[in-house]
């Protein structure tokens, strides 16, 4: 099970960075739509096999953020 909310978390951080949706498309090289779909599909960011995996082994993953230096 993936305990973090992906969908929350992008919008935290882009807010955080003062940013948008569609600027951060931009600066990655895609469109804004894929992006919101990325963020709004439940297993589009995080492969779901990968998780199904992990769970059958006991965990549960939790998503950690690390602001890197610049």
């Amino acid at each position: 099970m993936l305990k973090n909310n992906i969908e929350i978390d992008v919008k935290v951080k882009c807010i955080e960075a003062a940013t948008t949706q569609a600027k951060l498309a931009e600066e990655v090289g895609t469109t804004p739509s894929y992006v919101n779909r990325l963020i709004k599909k439940k297993d589009g960011i995080v492969n779901n096999t990968f998780l199904q995996m992990l769970e059958k082994l006991g965990y549960d993953v939790e998503l950690t953020y690390v602001k890197r230096e610049i």
